[in-house]
C-alpha cells in the first residue's frame, strides 16, 4: 500500500512532459461539453473539487457515497472514467488502495493526478486501538491516518492543492478556480472559528469511537480520542462486551460516537451497558453531493460534540 501511493507522487512532476508526448500520439477526448473532465475518488474530495470547479469542469466521483472507501473494489466503469479523464483527484495518505491498479488498467498517459493531502503532515495513532475481537480485520494506516478532511484547517490545504492542480491542468480557467477556492476557504475559516469558539468551553473532552476517523479533529480542538474500540458487525460475545466496557471505564470517557445512519444494535446495547448516550459523528463518507454538504455535516458534528462533551 505504501509503495503504491508513494509512486503516484512523482507522476505529478512528469505530467506536462507526458502530456506533450501523448498529445502527438493519441489525444484523450475531453468531455462532450468541451470542459476538463475531472474524476475524484470519494465524497469529501468530490465536494472540495466541485466547490473549486463548479461548472467550469465536469466532475465525477468514483466511489459511490456510503460505500466503504477503505475496502473499495474498482469497477470497469471506474477504469473507463479514468481512461477518459484529464485529471484525477485523490485524498492520498494511502486511503484509496484501489487506485494504483485502476490507474494502470486505464492506461491514460495524459492523466494529471492531484494528491489533495500533499504537504500535510499525517498523524500516526494518537490513541490505542482496543480490539474486542482478535480476528477482526482493521484498516492499517501505513502512511498515517488519512482522515485529514475532518479538520477544517487541513481541509483548506486540500482545497488549495486541488485549486493548484486544476489550474495546472486547465490554465485557461485559472481566475475562476482561484475565486471559487477563495470563497470556499473563507467558509472553512469561518467554520474553524465556530469550532474553536464553542469547543473551548469543553476542554479535554474525552471520547471513544468505533471508527478511527477523528484524530485530526480531536487534535485541532483539544479533544481527546482516548481509544478506538473495534467490534464485529454481526455479533458480540460476552467477552467482547466486557472488553469494551473495561476500555470505557479505564479511560473515564464522556462520550461515545458512532457513524450516523448505522443501525447497529450491538452499539446501542453496548452504550446501555456503559450508561453513555451513543451520539452520531459524521466522517462525511456518505451524504449529499452539494459542496455545501461539508458545512452542514460539520456543523451537525459541532452540535454533537458540544452536547456530548458537556
Amino acid at each position: 500500500m505504501a509503495t503504491g501511493c508513494s509512486q503516484s507522487n512523482p507522476n505529478q512532476g512528469t505530467t506536462s512532459q507526458q502530456s506533450s508526448q501523448a498529445q502527438e500520439a493519441a489525444p484523450i477526448p475531453r468531455a462532450q461539453s468541451g470542459k476538463t473532465k475531472v474524476v475524484t475518488t470519494f465524497l469529501p474530495i468530490y465536494l472540495f473539487t466541485k466547490a473549486v470547479a463548479l461548472n467550469v469542469a465536469d466532475v465525477e466521483i468514483l466511489v459511490p457515497p456510503g460505500t466503504e472507501v477503505h475496502e473499495y473494489q474498482a469497477t470497469p466503469e471506474n477504469v473507463k472514467a479514468i481512461a477518459t479523464a484529464n485529471v484525477l483527484v485523490k485524498n492520498g495518505l494511502g486511503l484509496e488502495e484501489f487506485l494504483e491498479n485502476t490507474v494502470k488498467n486505464a492506461q491514460n498517459t495524459r492523466l494529471a493526478e492531484i494528491d489533495a493531502s500533499k504537504g500535510i503532515k499525517p498523524l500516526n495513532e494518537i490513541s490505542p486501538v482496543v480490539k474486542t475481537v482478535q480476528q477482526e480485520k482493521d484498516h492499517e494506516h501505513a502512511q498515517g491516518n488519512p482522515h485529514v478532511w475532518l479538520d477544517p484547517v487541513l481541509a483548506k490545504q486540500q482545497v488549495t492543492n486541488i485549486r493548484d492542480g486544476l489550474i495546472a491542468a486547465d490554465p485557461a480557467n485559472k481566475a475562476i478556480y482561484e475565486a471559487n477556492a477563495a470563497a470556499y476557504i473563507k467558509e472553512l475559516e469561518s467554520l474553524n472559528s465556530e469550532f474553536q469558539q464553542i469547543l473551548q468551553k469543553t476542554p479535554s473532552c474525552t471520547f471513544i469511537t468505533f471508527h478511527d476517523a477523528f484524530p485530526y479533529l480531536a487534535k485541532r480542538y483539544n479533544l481527546k480520542q482516548v481509544a478506538v474500540v473495534q467490534i464485529p458487525e454481526d455479533q458480540l460475545s460476552p467477552t467482547d462486551v466486557q472488553n469494551a466496557v473495561n476500555a470505557v471505564k479505564k479511560y473515564k470517557v464522556k462520550a461515545l460516537f458512532s457513524e450516523p445512519g448505522v443501525d447497529n444494535k450491538l452499539l446501542t446495547s453496548l452504550s446501555k451497558d456503559l450508561n453513555l448516550t451513543l451520539h452520531p459523528l459524521d466522517s462525511l463518507e456518505t451524504g449529499a453531493t452539494d459542496p455545501q454538504h461539508y458545512f452542514e455535516a460539520m456543523k451537525a458534528n459541532l452540535q454533537t460534540l458540544e452536547t456530548a462533551c458537556k
